[in-house]
């Protein structure tokens, strides 16, 4: 029997669809069901890799470990990575296909993906008992209603009731709600089962009005309003919630200062979300030279066009801001694209990434990076290889996943940080990253390094001790999974109870 199905769509793009995606998922989850997500087509920079080695939109994963399952590509078949302003990277069941316009791709290229969605989705029915479907933007996109393979041509391909989605807190939403209707064609007008708006701050009671009147108007069921939270911490894909991290460059002297620097294509910003519970760290997004301060730690991330970001801090003075922080003491670590831009030259032959085909790094450390077509993708386990005080003194195994273009070349005097013993769970020896001399600045290709909780707490107590804070008492630190955890528990919780879940079993027919 295939699985029943749901799908949550939106008036608009951050209406909230993926967070009530892994809300319903958590929920189904604990009422006992075998669920999964999937949202065919996704357009994020934050991805992540699977254990099988497929790169996949980070909203899934979320989502699936909300359900209680395993990530695989299936639930996220289409992945559009942009690489500017109207060009992307397509991945296609984990696996990079090409870069294409957006214009490219609409128009030739979307259209022969539809066989790929149908089928991933028939495989996930065909393994659990309930499917919970993400939209993307909105489904009243009328230039794309000949193109689109993410909203109601999916919910017609899984005959799946739809819940339609509005952000109150941005305003106009009764507005939204009622417009996108109005532009729906006829039968997936009709395919819209409830109503449920989202990020709701005040009395509910005040709203009442508000949810007559929309039900008179559409003749279609308000199942709950949502209050805003802000006390939960459900990693999010959408670079769109980079805008409401923090820019001011003041801190606390009496916790340690981390200094993100905010890339225009800033990729996989979640690597750096285990420092928001570290009660004894401050973590910045610093965008400008003014707003970079005193740190204790500056880390550059992860890019999509590692190039045009290095070129970018070049131009507004932060990359010499960090190569003087980094000369008078303050450590500096860099993350895949940011490890790249550590060195002394960036070579893109082949246009891999952007126009540019040479750029000089900030020559921090002595080594080139060469890009290349083909990318590797894969989980892996790793160890210290040695390298300063911020490396030397941990010898617990680390994991992360590796996703990256470039091939880096180091120099003569140049050792490397991490040993690398797996990949994609086959036996490996292979070096990665790289660390100065003096163990100041050093780099990796691995993402979700911060999420070893052992590691970072190390790297934050070295940090401690040469700044001089003395701990009062030691404090159990919560790992980052079972973290993770509780909070799908309590949004589960914080969704179960605003929403009228029995009109939700009715509609998904269960």
């Amino acid at each position: 029997m295939l699985a029943h199905t749901i799908m949550v769509q939106g008036t608009a793009s951050h209406a909230g669809k993926s967070i009530l995606v892994a809300a319903l998922c958590r929920i189904f989850y604990q009422d006992g069901f075998k669920v999964a997500p999937f949202k065919s087509q996704n357009m994020a920079l934050n991805s992540y890799v699977t254990a099988h080695g497929g790169e996949m939109g980070r909203a899934q994963v979320v989502q699936a470990e909300a359900a209680g399952i395993a990530p695989e590509v299936n639930m996220n078949p289409i992945l559009l990575k942009p690489t500017g302003n109207s060009s992307s990277q397509v991945i296609v069941l984990g696996r990079p296909l090409d870069n294409y316009s957006a214009q490219s791709y609409h128009s030739k290229v979307a259209s022969g993906l539809w066989e790929v969605v149908t089928k991933a989705l028939a495989q996930l029915r065909r393994e659990y008992n309930v499917v919970v479907i993400e939209g993307a933007g909105s489904p009243a996109e009328v230039n794309l209603d000949d193109t689109e393979i993410v909203n109601m041509r999916v919910a017609r391909e899984a005959d799946a009731p739809v819940l339609l989605v509005a952000d109150i807190d941005r305003g106009g939403a009764l507005a939204a709600v009622v417009g996108t209707l109005e532009l729906l064609r006829t039968d997936d007008r009709e395919r819209v089962k409830g109503i449920i708006i989202n990020k709701f701050r005040g009395d509910v009671g005040i709203f009442q009005p508000a949810i007559d009147f929309l039900e008179q108007k559409t003749g279609i069921p308000v199942l709950g309003v949502i209050p805003f939270f802000t006390d939960l911490r459900i990693q999010d894909e959408d670079s769109v919630v980079m805008e409401e991290k923090k820019y001011r460059a003041g801190g606390d002297d009496n916790k340690i200062q981390i200094c993100v620097i905010r890339l225009p294509r800033l990729s996989n910003f979640t690597d750096f979300d285990p420092f928001e519970t570290d009660v004894d760290v401050e973590l910045r997004y610093v965008r400008r030279v003014n707003e970079l301060g005193r740190p204790d730690l500056v880390i550059i991330p992860g890019s999509k066009n590692t190039i045009e970001d290095l070129l970018y801090l070049k131009e507004t003075g932060l990359a010499g801001e960090i190569v003087r922080a980094a000369k008078s003491g303050t450590p500096v670590v860099g993350i895949c694209g940011g490890f790249q831009m550590l060195g002394s030259e960036l070579l893109d032959p082949e246009k891999t990434e952007s126009n540019i085909a040479q750029l000089s790094g900030l020559g921090l450390l002595e080594m080139k990076t060469v890009f290349a077509k083909d990318k590797v993708t894969s989980q892996v386990t790793a160890v210290i290889n040695g390298g300063g005080e911020y490396l030397n003194g941990y010898a617990g195994e680390l994991t992360g996943y590796e996703i990256h273009m470039g091939r880096t070349e180091l120099g003569e005097t140049l050792g490397h940080a991490f040993n690398i013993q797996t990949r994609s769970g086959l036996q490996v020896a292979v070096k990665d990253g790289a660390v100065s001399q003096n163990g100041n600045v050093w780099g990796t290709y691995m993402h979700g390094i911060f999420d070893n909780d052992g590691f970072r707490r190390h790297l934050i107590q070295v940090l401690k001790q040469k700044k001089g804070i003395i701990e009062e008492q030691s404090s159990q630190v919560i790992s980052t999974l079972e973290r993770r955890q509780r909070d799908y528990d309590r949004l589960a919780d914080h969704v179960r109870s605003n929403l009228n879940m029995k009109l939700v079993y009715s509609i998904l027919g269960i």
